[in-house]
């Protein structure tokens, strides 16, 4: 009989607590990580990690796999990228409670905030549940490659309890409020990892409507973290517009502080929001340096858009010819985006904004003309070019307009082309910015919103962006391995209360990437029509994941699924029970 499951042999080992890395093997038994260091023995299996990264699996805590969750396995695009755990249910949106004439309501919220296919979500869920602790068992019904938690969202809350009275500006009653704590309190209670709200005008339902949490005052989000602190866990979080008159920073601290409970927010430069990033991180620490417990979410490069011809956004969506063939199937669209007749009659046009909401107007305009802010997706394309990469650089050195350039992009490789907005996290061209915040304590890496902008972005790649241009290749200044590794490990993982897991240590779960750091790669992104209903994604794929092991089972091979499903629900805070290592 083996000693052991499972040796990984002389491999580099980063643990993920920001220690030095050094050489070992790790064994593994009873699906925990059983020795660290010189290991003896024998095993059912042995892998040879010479020359290779092993690391802790990855905790990504900001997903929207709510739907896909009920249906899907694999767990793609963020399984792909050595991503064990994922958090879900973030934004304030999600799928429970849900009463039957409010799930058409609550897919078109999900659609109009995340860009998920309706059409997907409709064919792909049960709905066998109604309140929140039903769709947690549902979760547990399906076994996965990955855990997963999830917050109880505010718009499904809202909805359940003010039905069709919820409206924007909608002013919840006493009762509507103490309605809405007791839901939070029992799905946080029954296992939810915390409580997710939106307060941005950018999230919109739709039909263009803005979110529930968007105008609901600072005593109903305070009453319900309240309930939070009452079921004695939970992380409150939420994305906002940071308008300085709804005081969030004070709200926050003070949530915080009364019921103990961590605070987390999107923490993202942009040239719209009144308040900047940097006033953003100061009132943070303001507040905690007065006893809150916030947490600033960072996101490791440009938050954006991906544009292509099939894409969900391009930059000729609001041109009249565009619309006269919107409908058109994928093959006799493309027959006349490379008619030449077709090409000069469309760039000849002007935008219709006639429909637009003026709250996003300037994005609009951005999206449909913003070439100084648009660059070409490359083969080796790094996610942080330089003005000399532009759309609009280009096309003066090609001699031809930007648009005709960028429609010319679109139409390259069978009009699969694709164009690079980055809206958030690049004002300054670069993302200079980001490299304090990496080695700061009140901050985590993550907004990956892995399953969710599906014909939009693909940012469930961001573990290994990190790894690819922030450790290894950035021209402009990396960050150290051990630092990154634990902040995509441990520190993520210890926000939600998961300390079981994120350190290679005896006794944490056997959650392990096996990584070629020479070969680490991403892929060149691609449209994939795979959802339930046919509905589409934007998938990246990664060289260089040598295995990724699950609960002690691997569940990847060289990036490929082995059918293997080990993970399961995360039911509340998690505590390893840490054994000594063997001598």
């Amino acid at each position: 009989m083996p000693t052991f499951d499972t040796i990984i042999r002389g491999g580099t080992i980063v643990d993920g607590t920001g220690a030095a890395r050094f050489t070992g093997d790790i064994a593994i038994k009873d699906g925990l990580i059983a020795q660290v260091g010189k290991v003896s023995g024998d095993a059912a299996e042995e892998i040879d990690a010479a020359g290779l990264l092993v690391t802790p699996g990855f905790v990504d805590i900001h997903t929207h796999y709510d739907g896909q969750a009920t249906w899907d396995q694999e767990m793609a695009p963020s399984s792909w990228h050595g991503v064990t755990t994922v958090v879900m249910g973030n934004c304030g949106v999600g799928f429970a409670p849900a009463k039957p004439d409010k799930h058409e309501w609550l897919i078109g919220l999900m659609e109009g905030v995340e860009d998920i296919p309706g059409t997907a979500l409709a064919e792909g869920m049960s709905w066998d549940w109604e309140t929140f602790p039903e769709y947690l068992d549902a979760l547990e019904k399906l076994p996965r490659t990955v855990d997963v938690g999830t917050h109880v969202p505010h718009g499904s809350v809202r909805a359940y309890v003010l039905g069709d009275r919820e409206r924007p500006g909608a002013i919840p009653t006493e009762d509507d409020i103490a309605k809405m704590s007791a839901i939070v309190e029992e799905g946080v209670r029954a296992g939810a990892l915390g409580f997710s709200t939106s307060r941005t005008v950018l999230h919109r339902d739709v039909d263009g409507e803005v979110v529930p949490g968007t105008t609901a005052t600072a005593e109903e989000l305070v009453e319900i973290g309240r309930a939070m602190g009452r079921a004695g866990h939970g992380v409150f979080e939420m994305a906002s517009d940071m308008m300085r008159e709804w005081d969030e920073f004070g709200w926050m601290g003070k949530l915080s502080r009364e019921t103990g409970l961590p605070v987390t927010f999107a923490a993202l430069q942009s040239i719209a929001k009144e308040m900047p990033l940097d006033e953003q991180i100061a009132s943070m620490r303001a507040e905690n340096d007065n006893g809150a417990n916030i947490v600033a979410q960072i996101a490791l490069r440009g938050n954006g858009i991906v544009m292509a011809w099939q894409g969900t956004v391009h930059p000729f969506r609001l041109k009249p010819s565009w619309q006269e063939i919107a409908e058109l199937p994928w093959e006799e669209q493309k027959a006349k985006l490379l008619d030449p007749e077709f090409k000069a009659r469309l760039l000849s046009e002007q935008h219709d904004f006639s429909e637009v909401n003026q709250d996003i107007i300037g994005l609009i305009m951005v999206v449909c003309g913003g070439w100084n802010m648009q660059f070409e997706m490359d083969p080796d394309f790094n996610y942080e070019p330089t003005a000399e990469e532009s759309i609009m650089a280009r096309a003066a050195k090609a001699g031809v307009s930007g648009d005709e350039y960028a429609y010319d992009l679109l139409c390259r490789d069978d009009c699969k082309g694709f164009i690079y907005l980055p809206i958030l996290n690049y004002a300054d061209g670069n993302l200079d910015f980001l490299h304090d915040l990496q080695h700061a304590d009140d901050t985590v890496n993550s907004l990956s919103d892995g399953g969710a902008h599906c014909g939009t972005i693909c940012d469930a790649a961001s573990p290994t962006f990190m790894l690819q241009h922030w450790v290894r290749d950035r021209s402009r200044g990396t960050i150290g391995l051990e630092n990154a590794i634990k902040r995509q490990c441990a520190d993520t993982a210890r926000l939600y209360g998961l300390e079981d897991r994120g350190v290679l240590a005896p006794g944490y779960l056997a959650d392990i990437n096996i990584i070629d750091m020479d070969r680490l790669k991403l892929g060149k992104p691609w449209l994939a029509f795979d959802l339930p209903a046919g509905g589409k994604r934007l998938l990246q794929k990664a060289d260089g994941y040598v295995a990724t092991i699950k609960n002690g089972v691997v569940t990847f091979r060289e990036g490929k699924w082995t059918g293997e499903a080990p993970g399961g629900l995360i039911r509340g805070p998690q505590r390893a029970e840490l054994a000594e290592a063997a001598e």
